[in-house]
C-alpha cells in the first residue's frame, strides 16, 4: 500500500462541491438554530408557564436522543406521517432543530447570568420589556454565551459528517465514496479530517475574532 495524493487532486472537483454542500448546510443550520433557539428561550424565560413546559419537554427530548436517531426519524419515519423531504432539505431541517435545541439552552443560561440588578435599573428608569431585552438582556449575554455558542458551531460542523447516511451529498459522503471507489481508504480519511480540522480552525479564530469586537459590553 502506498499513500497516493495522485487520487485525491483528480477527484478534486467533486470534492470542492462536496465541501461547499457541507458548509452551506452547516452555516444556514447554525443561522436558523440561532434564531429558533433564542425564540425558545424567549418564550420559556418570559412566556407563560404552560408555553414555557411544553418547549421545555421539546427541548430536553431533542437534547437527549442522538442526532443520528433524530435524522433518520426524519427522513425514513417521516413519510409514515406525511413528511417526504429530499435529502438536503432533511438534512438542513433536521440539523436546525438539533442545534435550536442546545442553542435554547445556551441562550436561557444567558438570560439568567445577567445581573438582576441591570435588570431592575433598566425597569426603574421606564424601559419596557422588548427594550430591557434589545438594550441590556442582548448585548451583556452575548457576550456571557460567546464561548458556548462557538464550542456549538464546531459541534455543529461536525455533526454534518452524519448526514452522509440518508445520502446529502456533503464531504463526508463524497470523500467516502471515493475512497471505497479507488481503494484509497488512508488518502480519503486524511484529507476528511484535515478539512475537518480546518473548519473547527476557522470557526475558533472567527469566535474569539467576535468576542475581542464584542469585549465593551463586558461587566464587572
Amino acid at each position: 500500500m502506498s499513500f497516493d495524493l495522485a487520487v485525491v487532486v483528480a477527484a478534486l472537483p467533486a470534492i470542492l462541491a462536496g465541501l461547499q454542500v457541507t458548509l452551506g448546510i452547516w452555516l444556514a443550520a447554525l443561522a436558523l438554530g440561532i434564531g429558533l433557539g433564542f425564540a425558545v428561550a424567549a418564550l420559556r424565560h418570559f412566556g407563560p408557564g404552560p408555553l414555557g413546559l411544553a418547549l421545555r419537554l421539546a427541548v430536553e427530548v431533542l437534547r437527549g436522543t442522538p442526532f443520528l436517531i433524530q435524522i433518520f426519524l426524519l427522513y425514513f419515519g417521516g413519510p409514515f406521517v406525511g413528511i417526504r423531504l429530499d435529502p438536503v432539505p432533511a438534512g438542513l431541517l433536521g440539523l436546525s432543530v438539533y442545534a435550536a435545541a442546545y442553542f435554547s439552552e445556551i441562550f436561557r443560561a444567558g438570560f439568567v447570568a445577567v445581573p438582576r440588578g441591570h435588570v431592575e435599573a433598566a425597569q426603574c428608569v421606564g424601559l419596557s420589556r422588548a427594550q430591557i431585552v434589545r438594550r441590556i438582556l442582548v448585548p451583556e449575554m452575548t457576550m456571557l454565551v460567546l464561548p458556548q455558542c462557538v464550542n456549538m458551531a464546531v459541534i455543529l460542523v461536525k455533526e454534518t459528517a452524519i448526514l452522509s447516511i440518508i445520502a446529502v451529498p456533503e464531504a463526508t459522503a463524497v470523500i467516502s465514496a471515493l475512497g471505497s471507489q479507488q481503494y484509497a481508504f488512508v488518502e480519503s480519511l486524511f484529507l476528511l479530517a484535515l478539512i475537518y480540522w480546518l473548519l473547527v480552525e476557522a470557526c475558533g479564530w472567527a469566535g474569539r475574532a467576535l468576542e475581542r469586537r464584542l469585549s465593551k459590553f463586558r461587566f464587572a
